[in-house]
Parts: C-alpha cells; structure tokens; sequence
C-alpha cells in the first residue's frame, strides 16, 4: 500500500512479484460434471499471469493499443477478469459487458464507447447487428474461443509490457445497470478505483480459514473489486459463474465458504424458502453491495452461520472495536455503493443482535472526505431533511466515457451525487429512501419506494417474498400512484391482490408511511423483470403499467 503505483491496473503483477506462495492455487472455477457434482479447479498466481499473457499476446496481434477500448462481451464467472487482466497488461481499455444485455441496447453502447473490437462468447448475433450499419463495425467481432485457443508467445508481447499506468490511466468501462434508463459507461482509473481500498486491506476478514465466494457479476465494478480483494491478501475465492440459488447453493456446500458478497439478487433467493443450512455452516460475514438490501431478507440470513472468535471487524465498523467472543449467527455488511462511486462508500453491520432500523446504511467510510445530503442548489439541508446524497471523495469516478456533459449533471458544489435520496439523522448515520428517478411524485407529496418496499418484505413475510414499488400516473391533477408489484411467498399462491394489498396497507399505515393504490401480482419472472445485473428495471414496470389509473 506505500508503493506508488498500485492501482487497479497492475495488482496482479504486484501480487506476483511479492507473494512467495505464488505457485499455490487460490482463485476457483466451477463446473459440473457428467453427474451433475461440483467440480472446482483451482489457479494460482502464476496460472493467473500465464492465461493473461496468452490472452494479451492475441490482443496486442489484433491491434489491442494502450488507451484504446476493447468490447468484453463473455459469460460472468473467471473468463471476464482473465480478459481485463490481459487488456490492462498492454494498456488499453477492456470495456465489460453483461453478456445478458438486450442485444439492441449492447451494440448502441459499444458504439457510444467507440470499441476497437470486440471479444464475444456469440458474436454472431452482433455481427448481424452490424450489418444494419457496416460503418459503425468495430476492426474485428471475434468468438471468445479464438482468444483462448491462441497459442502463448511471449515475443509477441510488447517491449513495455505488463504496461506501466500513469495514476490517471483508464483501466476499465464499467456500464450501469440500465434501470433508469441506457447504461451509462463509467470509467474506472488505474488510481481512483484503487483509492478507497486500504481500509479494506488492513480489515477484510483474512485468516487461514476465510473462504470468500464471489457473486457479483464480473463484468462490473463490484466483481472487479473483490478480485482485486482477493489477489493482493491471497483470500481462497471462489468466483461464482450464475447466481442464481439452484447454481449457487450447491457450491456453497462443496466450497463451504466463510464470506458471501452479492448483489441483492442472490441473497433475495437465499433468505426466501428454505434456508440454505449446509453451505452457510461456516459463512460468519455476507457482502452486500450495489443497491442496499431488505431487513426482511437480511434477518434470516444472519441466523445461519457462525461467527469466531476475534473476527475481524468490517472496514466500515470504527477502528478499535472489540472482536468479541464466538457465537451463534452471521453479520450482514450491507454496503451502498456503485462504480460511480468506487466502491461502498457506506456501510451498516448487522447481526441477530441488532435492533431494526429500516433503510439505514450507516456512516461514510474512511475513504470518504465528506459526506452530505444537499438541496437542488448543492448546499446541505439540516439532519432529518430528505435531499440528494452526495460526496467528496478520491475514490469517485473521473466521469462517463464520451460524456462530459452527462458527468456534470452529476457534480454539484465540489461533490459527486451519488443518484440517490437520502436523510441523515444527528448521529451522522445516512437513511437511503430510493433513486431519485424512483421518487413517486404524489399529489400529497412525495413518496419514496424503499422504505415501502422494506415494509412490505418485512412486515407482510407471510404472502410477500419480494415486490417493486413504482409510481404510475394517475388521473388529471392526482399526480403519480403507489403501485406495488409483488412476488408471493410459494405457500402464498391463492392469495389475490387484494388481499395483499389490505394487509399491506395496515402495515403501512402502522409505519406511517403512505398506502398503495393497488397490487399487481408477478406470477411469471416476465413480471417482474430484471437488468443484466440483476435490478428490477422500475423504468419497465412504469411503462408497462402506465394505464393502469387512466383508461
């Protein structure tokens, strides 16, 4: 961490050329085998550095030049780090890509990145997108398989190579999920993304017995940074390829890990129906970023697992804070963050000692200067008062990739809005309400999606298993309406919207928080969609229900 020029864009080569136990397998795969059992394979540093000079000898005899954005386009699991390993390694620009992105939305956004070429696992359906508009084709749209077919050699690398990055270097494009509209295309610095990360370095559960296993989508901020994690502490880690539950349970007990980081998404499925016992026998620490998560997932969560003696308390917990003693369950880090912001920049432990405290995400951490909600002019509002959150912070995106406009619609008085709504009580702990596209603008005011959600996922756990609150117009002069759409429970089949809606409403009214107009029940997975990441798309539900008040 002294040495300068760490940053994201060469911790494998630290990591190389100062662990001693390079030669030892520590990063997994996984697959299946003819009988369905889990199969996991192991790399080590020195695996991890021999495919990314393969891959990266291909690249630099395709034309791959420092600065220059190549299209990552391959499933989730190991193969998209291996691909940004080898990109940064000469310098250019490896822009991921969800492979589970809409194939209209895909190509608009690799033409608005301006990619040099693309690496795809089926570039056969871009290749006919691109011949609609054989001017806008990148110089090659290859098959994944052809990379890793290529035969190693290492005179083909360049002279300078791995590539040394100045701390202001581009190491990668990360897309947004889409949820409030087309992806926007974040850029990562070799510095900036690095910032932010000591913290998690000194603290980040790492004793001869961690295991972490890696939810996250690779192809976005939150993977990348927990392989960073990984590499440079040396952490066991298994990097998940699916995360669905069916995919993701069945290595949980092969691998029995100590640590779980997702997105919600997963955890959503854990915590709903039968808890997964076996494979959480061991976990004491679930990571959550992204969007924050729900107290009614989070409370079944914490009741699997153990926690040891002098686990190591989470960067986002003080310094100095007492280890404790063993005991029964598991602490829940939910952490808000984004690619924006370089990682979570707030964080709230809790465990099954915890009392509830709906939508709270805690106090900015260490990497963070400043922290504030700000009124519409940029100056902050008194505690207790709902505004923008915003902050000052190293660890901030340098901007969206050929977009300066669309990056200073996000810079406010010094800070950088984070994209959410927010409160902050006396206590400096912040209370995140919803995005501020989500806020459902009523004609009694606003209402904000969460905390309505929460009540719902918490208080109404008999019929609700998860739901999406959005606001769709109604009448003239009534403004937006609440609108709950609502996955029930599996025992909950029967139950018909009403239903849902009376019990959900008296739940809201004891909360004090504004009812719903109605409920529709998502009977299908069509019904309630998701993003390439895995976020329900609010905007899709909107436009999908947008009559409902108004024929």
């Amino acid at each position: 961490m002294t040495e300068p020029d760490l940053g994201a864009g060469n911790f494998l080569q630290y990591a190389l050329e100062t662990n001693p136990n390079r030669g030892v397998p520590f990063v997994y795969s996984h697959h299946d085998d003819h009988r369905g059992r889990v199969v996991l394979r192991g790399h080590s540093l020195t695996d991890l550095a021999a495919l990314r000079d393969r891959y990266a000898a291909w690249y630099h005899a395709n034309g791959a030049r420092p600065g220059e954005p190549v299209g990552v386009v391959v499933g989730e699991g190991l193969e998209p780090l291996i691909h940004f390993l080898a990109l940064t390694a000469l310098g250019a620009v490896p822009a991921m890509v969800n492979d589970a992105m809409r194939l209209d939305t895909m190509v608009r956004y690799l033409d608005h990145v301006g990619v040099t070429g693309v690496v795809a696992d089926d570039p056969a359906r871009l290749s006919l997108a691109y011949r609609d508009a054989p001017h806008n084709r990148p110089r090659f749209v290859v098959p994944a398989a052809e990379v890793r077919a290529h035969g190693a050699d290492p005179s083909a690398l360049p002279a300078e190579y791995p590539y040394r990055h100045a701390p202001d270097d581009v190491v990668a494009l990360i897309h947004s999920s889409g949820t409030t509209g087309t992806p926007k295309s974040t850029i990562l610095g070799h510095r900036q993304f690095w910032e932010g990360k000591q913290p998690r370095m000194l603290r980040f559960p790492a004793e001869p017995y961690d295991r972490l296993m890696s939810l996250m989508p690779h192809t976005h901020a939150g993977g990348l940074s927990y392989f960073l994690t990984a590499v440079l502490l040396g952490l066991p880690t298994v990097v998940m390829a699916d995360w669905r539950r069916a995919a993701v349970e069945p290595v949980m007990e092969a691998f029995q890990p100590t640590m779980m980081a997702s997105f919600p998404r997963t955890f959503v499925e854990l915590a709903t129906g039968e808890l997964p016992v076996r494979g959480a026998a061991r976990v004491h620490s679930w990571f959550n970023t992204g969007d924050s998560a729900h107290h009614g997932h989070i409370r079944r969560l914490v009741q699997l697992g153990e926690r040891p003696a002098g686990l190591i308390k989470p960067w986002l917990i003080p310094d100095g804070t007492a280890a404790g003693e063993p005991l029964p369950g598991s602490q829940f880090i939910d952490g808000l963050g984004s690619s924006e912001m370089g990682m979570a920049l707030f964080g709230q432990v809790t465990t099954p000692e915890s009392p509830r405290d709906d939508r709270c995400v805690g106090k900015a951490q260490e990497a963070v200067i400043k922290a504030a909600v700000l009124d519409e002019n940029g100056e902050e509002v008194p505690d207790g008062t709902v505004g923008l959150l915003a902050v000052i912070t190293p660890s901030r995106t340098p901007g969206y990739w050929n977009d300066p406009g669309l990056t200073r619609s996000f810079e406010l008085n010094g800070y950088w809005l984070t994209g959410d709504v927010a409160r902050r009580d006396g206590e400096g702990n912040f209370y995140h309400l919803d995005r501020t596209a989500d806020v459902i603008e009523t004609a009694d005011g606003p209402v904000h999606s969460l905390p309505v959600e929460e009540v719902l996922i918490a208080d109404c756990a008999a019929l609700v298993q998860d739901c999406s609150v959005v606001g769709v117009p109604g009448k003239a002069g009534e403004g937006q309406r609440p609108v709950a759409v609502v996955r029930l429970q599996a025992d909950a089949g029967d139950v018909t919207a009403d239903e849902v809606r009376e019990k959900a409403n008296k739940a809201l009214a004891d909360a004090g928080l504004a009812t719903l107009d109605a409920v529709v029940i998502a009977r299908t997975g069509d019904d309630l969609p998701l993003g390439p990441t895995g976020k329900v798309l609010k905007r899709e539900l909107r436009t999908r229900h947008a009559a409902m008040f108004t024929r």
